[in-house]
Order: structure tokens, then C-alpha cells, then sequence
């Protein structure tokens, strides 16, 4: 299993690489001007490479199963966060670059005094250096995930807009109608991408609505929504997966990303969401009418333990646990009687979601949970404090790498369970985590 992922993120790895550079190339194809010296072809040759990494930074976050099946939708979306800080150094390095070789050309940063064609290549970094900083910096001055991710959307359009018109405008290497055209019909696709996940995508929705039939409150200020298919017969998903909720419309710019908590196995069209309050658009949930109608698009993610060898450890930090649930839920209902241990930590004892199911799944399954809790009451006999390289040590039976791991909370207590078993010995390929953090 192990190889086959492998062979398949490569060849993904290639083909994302030869999109990037093709067009790249094609431009040194035919009829092309006189040479210049190297460090202006140089700065000519970054600059389309930032703006086609810019392009695909659409299809990165397009939601297509077939891409992310090999890596998770995490994995995506923290690469798709890192090469925003790529394409900005690159287009960041082209003018750089032009006005070390001619200090003339700093009279083109003065953005009232040069002509458009300059000016569309400062509207384009202007607004990616924009959109960079809001993603970094939206929680210090307060900024919600909602404005955040439509002033994204635009700041990115305007980014990837202003930077084919300053491409074209100038056309040093475009002057030929076949690599403009080459270039405008990249930028088609590129809009392409975003219509289809903005506007064609959501129109399969629309047809494949659910009704929320109960909320239902649970430990740890947290709340159950069990969620009817309407009209169809639900989706499918594999345990450890999550979906995107709409409550307004499919149509809307932000979607929710949540673990389904249900089994697998349950065939009457209904699923359930296990969602903790938060503050934010988590604490409407539970007042949300029953009967109202909402959207799933789904099932994403690669966070799945059924190839997993016997005695899978899954280490959960608060409502972390809910693919967890969806896992051991699932096992029940298929009698899969593989030994499964499963540490999770909370704050404290009260705060334990799933406490009473949990005891109970006991009875179904070869399941042995150790409670980990960082203000226990007293008299409190299992783990205390947080999940480190000693509790590990102390719950898992050796040898600690022959284990195959799933980890899933809060992002210090997944970076501790990770380092944790990096200082064990544990190969990374052993351990998978799931994170929900896609802003």
C-alpha cells in the first residue's frame, strides 16, 4: 500500500511540474525575438513561472477526488498555503531583478506615473502580496473566516487577471498569435477551474439536499447533527472522512469542513456530524431549525484506517475524535474484532465527548481507551497532564514503529503527538494526521 501511495504522489509531483514549466517552454518554441542578457531573460522566465503557479493555485483547491485521494485535503491545502509564499517570490524577484540590471527602472514602481502595461504588473503583486498577508494575518486583527475567504477569492482573481494582461501587454515573448493565444487560453482554464468549483459543482448539489432531523447536545459543549438525505439516497463515505456543509446555499463562497461521525455502514440515508462550539459559525448549529435544509459536498480526505494492520492507535485531542468515532462505529458494525487503542486527551473529565458511548463500543470491539486529561478530578488513576513521548511509552505496547498511528485535535497537541513519536523512532509513513485548518 505503502509503495502504491508513493508511486502515485510522484507521478502527481511530475505532472504538477510539468504543467508548471510547459508553458514555460513552449515560449522558446518557433520565432522568437533577439536574445537579451541573462539576468533580464532570467527575470522574463520567473515571472511566468510565478503567474502559471499562480493559475493553478485554482486547480490545487478545486476539491477534485482524484488528485487529493493520494495526500488528504490537508496535505493540499497546506501546499497550496506554501506555494503562495513561491509564486510571491517570484514575481517579487522579477522587478527586483529588472531594476538591479537598469536602476532606471525604479521610476516603474511609482504606480500613477507608468504606463498600463507596467501598472497591470503592479496591480498583480499588489494584490497578491495582499492576499498573503490577510492569510497569515486574519486572526490577529480579527478578520472572520467568511470576509476572509471571499476577499481571498477576489484578491486572487485580481492577482491572476492583472497578471496575463501584463504578460500579453507586453508580449516580449508573446508577439506571435499562437503563444498568446497559448497564455490567454492558459488563463481560460485557469478561470475555468473557479467557475466549475464556484458555480458547476454546487448545481449537483443543489439536487442532493439534506434535512437536519436532530441536533443533539453531547460532553464537551459540543452538539450531534444528524443530517437526512432528501430525495436521494445519501452519499458514501469511508470511515475517518470528512465533508463540507453548506446552510444557506451551495452556492455560497464558504463552506465548513466536518468529520462524519456516523458509521459507515448505516444505509438509511442519514449521517451524522459531531461539531464542538467554537465561537464562530460552530455556535449557530445548534439553534439551526429542524427540517432545515443544507448541503454535504463530499466525501474527501485520506485520514482511513481500513488497510491499517492489527492494533491501529488513534490519538485524539478534543471533538478530534470524531473521525475516530466514525471509525470504531464503523468496526462495530462490521464485527471487525482487530485490537484498536485509542488515546484521547481533553481538558477534563466532563469535556470527554462520546464518554458513555465509548464504554460501551468496549463491549463490541477489542477496544482499550486510556483517558488522557490535563485537570483530572480526584482520585483520578489514568493518564494526567498531555500527550508526550511518556504517555505513549506507557499506552502502547512495544515495538512503538511496528504501530500504525491516526492523530486528529487541536494543532499543539497534534504537533506534540507527532514529535512525540518522531522521538520514538516512528517512521513518518507510520503515523497520519488529519487537519481541519485550511485557511
Amino acid at each position: 500500500m505503502q509503495s502504491s501511495f508513493s508511486g502515485r504522489a510522484a507521478i502527481w509531483i511530475g505532472v504538477y511540474l510539468f504543467v508548471v514549466l510547459a508553458p514555460l517552454f513552449a515560449l522558446l518554441l518557433g520565432d522568437h525575438p533577439p536574445a537579451r542578457d541573462f539576468w533580464t531573460e532570467f527575470a522574463d522566465a520567473i515571472a511566468y513561472a510565478g503567474l502559471a503557479i499562480m493559475g493553478l493555485q485554482f486547480g490545487l483547491t478545486a476539491r477534485f477526488r482524484f488528485i487529493t485521494q493520494p495526500w488528504g485535503e490537508d496535505v493540499i491545502y497546506y501546499f497550496h498555503r506554501q506555494l503562495t509564499w513561491v509564486a510571491l517570490a517570484l514575481v517579487l524577484a522579477h522587478p527586483a531583478i529588472l531594476i538591479w540590471v537598469r536602476p532606471a527602472r525604479i521610476a516603474a514602481l511609482n504606480v500613477f506615473a507608468a504606463g498600463w502595461r507596467v501598472k497591470y504588473g503592479n496591480f498583480s503583486v499588489y494584490a497578491l502580496a495582499a492576499l498573503t498577508a490577510l492569510s497569515y494575518g486574519r486572526k490577529r486583527i480579527g478578520l472572520s473566516y467568511e470576509a476572509w475567504h471571499a476577499t481571498h477569492i477576489l484578491l486572487a482573481l485580481l492577482a491572476i487577471g492583472y497578471g496575463l494582461l501584463h504578460a500579453v501587454a507586453f508580449g516580449f515573448y508573446l508577439q506571435s498569435p499562437l503563444k498568446s493565444g497559448l497564455w490567454v487560453a492558459l488563463g481560460a482554464v485557469w478561470i475555468g477551474l473557479f467557475v466549475y468549483t464556484r458555480l458547476v459543482r454546487p448545481c449537483f448539489l443543489l439536487r442532493r439536499p439534506y434535512r437536519i432531523e436532530e441536533a443533539r447536545p453531547e460532553r464537551g459543549d459540543s452538539v450531534t447533527l444528524t443530517l437526512r438525505a432528501d430525495g436521494h439516497d445519501g452519499l458514501r463515505f469511508a470511515p475517518g472522512q470528512f465533508a463540507w456543509l453548506s446552510t444557506v446555499t451551495p452556492f455560497q463562497i464558504t463552506g465548513h469542513p466536518f468529520s462524519f461521525a456516523s458509521s459507515a455502514e448505516r444505509k438509511d440515508g442519514r449521517i451524522e456530524l459531531t461539531i464542538r462550539n467554537l465561537g464562530d459559525f460552530t455556535a449557530t448549529l445548534p439553534s439551526m431549525p429542524i427540517g432545515r435544509r443544507v448541503w454535504l459536498d463530499g466525501p474527501y480526505g485520506a485520514f482511513t484506517m481500513d488497510d491499517a494492520d492489527d492494533l491501529p492507535v488513534l490519538i485524539a485531542g478534543g471533538i478530534g475524535v470524531t473521525p475516530m468515532m466514525s471509525m470504531l462505529r464503523t468496526m462495530a458494525d462490521r464485527g471487525d474484532r482487530r485490537r484498536v487503542l485509542l488515546i484521547y486527551a481533553n481538558r477534563n473529565w466532563d469535556d470527554v465527548t462520546f464518554r458513555e458511548e465509548l464504554e460501551a463500543l468496549g463491549k463490541r470491539l477489542d477496544l482499550v481507551v486510556e483517558t488522557v486529561l490535563e485537570e483530572p478530578p480526584p482520585g483520578w488513576t489514568g493518564e494526567r497532564g498531555r500527550i508526550s513521548v511518556d504517555t505513549i511509552e506507557r499506552c502502547v505496547p512495544a515495538p512503538f514503529d511496528a504501530r500504525c498511528y491516526f492523530i486528529c485535535g487541536p494543532e499543539p497537541m497534534m504537533d506534540a503527538a507527532e514529535a512525540a513519536l518522531a522521538g520514538l523512532g516512528v517512521p513518518i509513513s507510520r503515523y497520519h494526521s488529519e487537519r481541519y485548518s485550511f485557511a
